[in-house]
C-alpha cells in the first residue's frame, strides 16, 4: 500500500483497519518519528497499515496569513519521510476555512472512522484539533470508546533537558547552531527540490548556482552558509549556498542558490538535497556587482576551509541517483560551467 490523499470524505481508504498518527510534522525531528514509530510499531502488530495525518498548509499557516511562520519543511520532503519511517499512508488534509470550522467529532467520525477505519490513534503531548482546537486526547479516548478505535499519548521526547519541538529548532537555525539542529532533528539540517533556471546572473559572474524555491513557503533561515549538495554523486558535494531574496539584485522570492566547487555538468530538473554544515554571514546589500563578487570569492574561500575539516555525514531524505533528463553529466573538475543561473 502507497496512499497520499488530500481531502477528508467519507470515501473508506483502509477498508481493513489503520492504525493513524496525527501532528504537523514539520522538520521530522526526534519527537515526530518517536510518535511515527510507535504508530508503525503497533500497525505491524495488528497487521494492517500506519497511516500519518498531517494537514498543508499546517494551521498555523492558514490563521496567519500575512506573516507565514517560518517552515522546516516543504510538503513532498514530509512525505518522503514519513514514507521513509515506515507509513503506507499519507494524508496532507487540504487545511481551508471548512476543515477549519469542522467540529472536532465530526473530524473523528469522518476521517478517522469512515474514512480510515482506524483501530489505534496516536497522537503527540497536548494534542489539539477541530473547531475552536475544542478536541483532545480526551475527546478521543471517550469517542473511541464509543466508535471502536483506542486513542494514545505518546511521552514527550527530550533533548538537554527541554523538550524537543519544531520551535527549538528554528531558534537553533536562525542562530547559526546547526549542531544543535542536527540532534534535535536527528540528522544534519536539510533543504530538497528541483532544480529550476534562475536569472543566470551568477553564471556571468563566475559562480553558477542549482537553484531551489522553496514553494511560497517561508524558510526558517536566511543567509549565506557552508553547504553539501547530495544527489549527484557517491559523496556529498561542497558548496556555498545563499538562501534569501538577493538584495543586490532586486530578488523577491526566497530562493536557495547553491555553487558547487570545480563542478562541471547540467543539473536543471534534477532533484538534489542541500545540507547546511555552517552559517557565513547575513545577507547584505552591495553598492555593486564588483563589490558582490569580491564578497562572494571571499564565502567560497571560507566554505571551503570550513567544509575540508568536516567528516560527512548521512543526510535523511536523499533523493535517487538517477538523472532527471540524459544530458546530466557529472565530471568533476575545475570549470565554472554549472546548472543553472
Amino acid at each position: 500500500m502507497n496512499l497520499l490523499f488530500r481531502d477528508a470524505r467519507d470515501r473508506a481508504l483502509c477498508p481493513d483497519g489503520s492504525v493513524v498518527c496525527i501532528g504537523a510534522f514539520d522538520g521530522l525531528h526526534l519527537g515526530h518519528r518517536a510518535l511515527v514509530g510507535r504508530a508503525v510499531e503497533r500497525a505491524r502488530a495488528l497487521g494492517v497499515p500506519a497511516v500519518a495525518l498531517s494537514f498543508e498548509p499546517l494551521p498555523r499557516e492558514f490563521f496567519a496569513r500575512d506573516a507565514k511562520p517560518p517552515r522546516l519543511m516543504l510538503p513532498r520532503a514530509k512525505v518522503e519521510g514519513l514514507r521513509e519511517l515506515g507509513c503506507e499512508g499519507v494524508g496532507l488534509l487540504r487545511f481551508d476555512a471548512k476543515l477549519a470550522a469542522m467540529p472536532a467529532e465530526d473530524f473523528v467520525r469522518q476521517v478517522l472512522v469512515r474514512q480510515l477505519s482506524a483501530r489505534e490513534v496516536w497522537v503527540g503531548p497536548e494534542f489539539r484539533f477541530g473547531k475552536g482546537r475544542a478536541g483532545d486526547i480526551a475527546l478521543l479516548r471517550a469517542m473511541g470508546a464509543e466508535l471502536g478505535f483506542t486513542a494514545h499519548e505518546i511521552e514527550p521526547v527530550h533533548v538537554d533537558g527541554e523538550r524537543v519541538s519544531s520551535t527549538r529548532i528554528r531558534a537553533a537555525l536562525t542562530a547559526g547552531d546547526f549542531a544543535q539542529a542536527a540532534r534535535l532533528l536527528g540528522r544534519p539540517y536539510a533543504i530538497g527540490g528541483h532544480v529550476v533556471r534562475g536569472q543566470q546572473l551568477g553564471r556571468t559572474l563566475g559562480f553558477p548556482t542549482a537553484n531551489l524555491r522553496y514553494g511560497g513557503k517561508t524558510p526558517a533561515l536566511r543567509g549565506i552558509y557552508a553547504t553539501l549538495v547530495h544527489g549527484i554523486a557517491d559523496a556529498p558535494w561542497p558548496s556555498v549556498s545563499s538562501f534569501g531574496t538577493r538584495p543586490t539584485v532586486d530578488g523577491v522570492e526566497p530562493l536557495l542558490e547553491a555553487h558547487l566547487f570545480d563542478f562541471a555538468g547540467d543539473l536543471y530538473g534534477r532533484r538534489i538535497v542541500v545540507e547546511f554544515v555552517a552559517h557565513l554571514r547575513d545577507e547584505e546589500k552591495f553598492p555593486d556587482l564588483p563589490s558582490l563578487v569580491a564578497q562572494m570569492r571571499h564565502d567560497e574561500a571560507q566554505a571551503r576551509a570550513i567544509l575540508q575539516q568536516r567528516e560527512p555525514q548521512r543526510c535523511a531524505f536523499v533523493p535517487e541517483q538517477e538523472p532527471a533528463h540524459p544530458r546530466a553529466d557529472f565530471p568533476r573538475k575545475a570549470s565554472t560551467r554549472q546548472a543553472s543561473a
